[in-house]
């Protein structure tokens, strides 16, 4: 994996491809476990956990159904702060188990923003598998239930996270130079 450039930035190798599979065999089989015998809707927020939630979602050998919804924070390589919903669920959740997929959790607005929506909808639980944190950015409290990598406050592209729109291709991570 060699340096690639997206935009005017330049980005360097961070973690391969094969390191994210291993590590997300290991997420699955924990939630595999953890709903044996019950049938949990993943919901997977666009755009940024798309390809996670893909790949989580044929890893699980459990029943399971999978909705998407969207929201936004972020601009260029910064949040906004604001957390737009561009996309609404329809599924009902009273008394369904809920797995809310999220591609990285820095500053936790967004789920902070969105888990009193799911609570009020009176799901049986609700928990979060992130496939990125950021504990240093952290400024809500938001902790996930199952998450791939902990990583530092750096900004990073691939397996679904994009700049400006590109390198949500790119099947490795890959963090700012």
């Amino acid at each position: 994996m060699a340096g690639i450039q997206i935009h005017d930035k330049v980005f360097v190798p961070f973690i391969s491809k094969e390191r994210i599979v291993s590590r997300l065999g290991e997420l699955a089989a924990l939630i595999n476990a953890d709903y044996e015998g019950k049938t949990p809707l993943v919901i997977g927020i666009l755009n940024g956990s798309f390809v996670f939630a893909a790949d989580l979602f044929r890893m699980l050998t459990i029943e399971a159904e999978i909705s998407f919804i969207k929201l936004a924070s972020y601009k260029g390589t910064s949040s906004t702060g604001n957390v737009v919903t561009a996309i609404g669920m329809e599924e009902a959740l009273k008394g369904r188990h809920v797995i809310i997929v999220e591609d990285i959790i820095d500053t936790g607005k967004t789920l902070s923003s969105f888990l009193p929506e799911i609570h009020s909808r009176q799901a049986a639980s609700v928990k979060i598998a992130a496939f990125l944190s950021k504990p240093d950015a952290l400024q809500y409290d938001v902790k996930a239930d199952y998450c791939a990598f902990e990583i530092d406050n750096k900004f990073v592209v691939g397996y679904g996270l994009d700049y400006d729109g590109l390198g949500r291709n790119i099947p490795e991570l890959y963090v700012l130079a």
